[in-house]
């Protein structure tokens, strides 16, 4: 099946040669053809150019993108999506007044979650998560990384992470799973700390291990979840059974999580709210990738991630949605490029730069996705017709996608 389209008006991050991330400086820079053909043969990328370049072809399917651009499937990198019920109320007690911590100190939050989770079959869970997850799909996702985490008992983590397994075996998107049953320790721990992690060490990963439940192990490192010491040994743990660390660190307080990341080699270190000089230093000439959150610091009313400084230090910077019912009940990742740009001050070209080829990085998968370039997945977002690609980030509150295509297929 080949697919041809016509007379795109701009095509937006075509990588001739394909590049790993974006960093520093050079995330200003968004290349691009404008009056272009796109050539997706099955679920690939064949081909693309110039229209005055336009080879004589014979497709299954002809496309004709006039006044229309067409840009990279969204990689988000950082996702809770599989979950059960909602925290509505607790969106309400915000509103009153309640801080997060507060909110999670009388049983609410994570804690909540866990218990709605454990208390749903896994057919439920599964049913509410697949809606989450196509809708992110029509919102032009094309890859999602999804973690456990509010299971925080054995069966409640496995079961999570096989509802993921079973939605990455059932829809047209990548999906990489991440065990995170290091979000909280659990009220029936809530005095044997340790009992809990060599739990989690001895008895869920040996089992997560030998079904290839995950790809991840992620832990919160943050005041009052886990510390830097826990923080390592259970990612070194992870590492033991194959997991590469991706982890929560820097939403409230910088604790030294970052520097327990980059001496693990972990693939992304994720929030960054708080950073100070240190952190931005410790991240430069790494292999680790920080992402930042913006759609979580705008529902919390907490700071956002030091955006400018550190594309200035050099570094390179992914975005992502956290999508969860508590902090961010939101995947679309629409908003959180508009967020970027408006509230961290990113520039387009960052912020698209950011939501694709450095998300797929993130999730470890940018050989295949997150730019226009020859075989990579042939994961794309039509836009609107639309002035400029300025337009997605300006017209925050606009629906400006016209179609998606996933492994080559259309899907809206």
């Amino acid at each position: 099946m080949t697919t041809l389209i016509i007379n795109i008006k701009e095509l937006l991050q075509v990588r001739e040669i394909s590049v790993a991330k974006i960093s520093g400086a050079a995330m200003a820079i968004l290349p691009t053809i404008k009056n272009a053909y796109l050539l997706i043969e099955d679920n690939l990328i064949a081909d693309f150019g110039s229209m005055d370049n336009l080879p004589k072809t014979q497709a299954h399917q002809t496309i004709d993108a006039t006044g229309k651009m067409i840009l990279p499937s969204w990689c988000d990198s950082h996702t809770h999506i599989v979950y059960a019920g909602n925290r509505e109320q607790e969106f309400v007690d915000r509103i009153n007044g309640l801080s997060y911590e507060e909110i999670a100190n009388r049983g609410g939050g994570i804690l909540n979650s866990a218990k709605k989770l454990n208390e749903a079959t896994e057919e439920e869970i599964y049913n509410q998560s697949k809606e989450r997850l196509e809708e992110v799909m029509r919102l032009g996702t094309g890859a999602v990384e999804i973690k456990s985490g509010y299971g925080l008992t054995m069966d409640g983590e496995l079961k999570m992470l096989r509802v993921i397994k079973q939605l990455a075996q059932n829809y047209p998107i990548a999906i990489k799973a991440t065990f995170l049953g290091a979000h909280a320790i659990p009220l029936a721990y809530k005095e044997d700390r340790k009992g809990y992690i060599d739990m989690l060490i001895n008895h869920m990963l040996p089992e997560i291990s030998k079904n290839n439940l995950a790809q991840f192990i992620d832990v919160f490192c943050e005041t009052g979840y886990f510390t830097v010491e826990e923080t390592e040994k259970i990612i070194n743990a992870g590492i033991h059974f194959g997991l590469k660390p991706k982890i929560h660190v820097n939403q409230f307080n910088s604790i030294g999580g970052i520097q327990a990341g980059i001496k693990y080699n972990a693939l992304s270190v994720d929030h960054l709210e708080v950073m100070t000089t240190e952190d931005i230093k410790a991240l430069k000439n790494t292999e680790t990738m920080p992402v930042a959150l913006p759609s979580c610091s705008y529902f919390l009313s907490i700071p956002y991630t030091p955006a400018r400084e550190m594309i200035a230090a050099g570094l390179p910077l992914a975005l992502a949605t956290d999508y969860n019912p508590g902090s961010t009940p939101s995947g679309n990742m629409n908003f959180v490029v508009a967020t970027a740009c408006i509230k961290m001050k990113m520039t387009p070209e960052e912020a698209i730069n950011a939501a694709t080829i450095n998300g797929a990085y993130a999730m470890g998968i940018s050989d295949t996705h997150g730019s226009i370039t020859i075989g990579k997945k042939a994961n794309i977002i039509i836009t609107k017709p639309i002035p400029s690609y300025y337009q997605l980030p300006y017209a925050f509150g606009s629906n400006l996608i016209d179609s998606v295509f996933l492994e080559g297929k259309i899907i809206i």
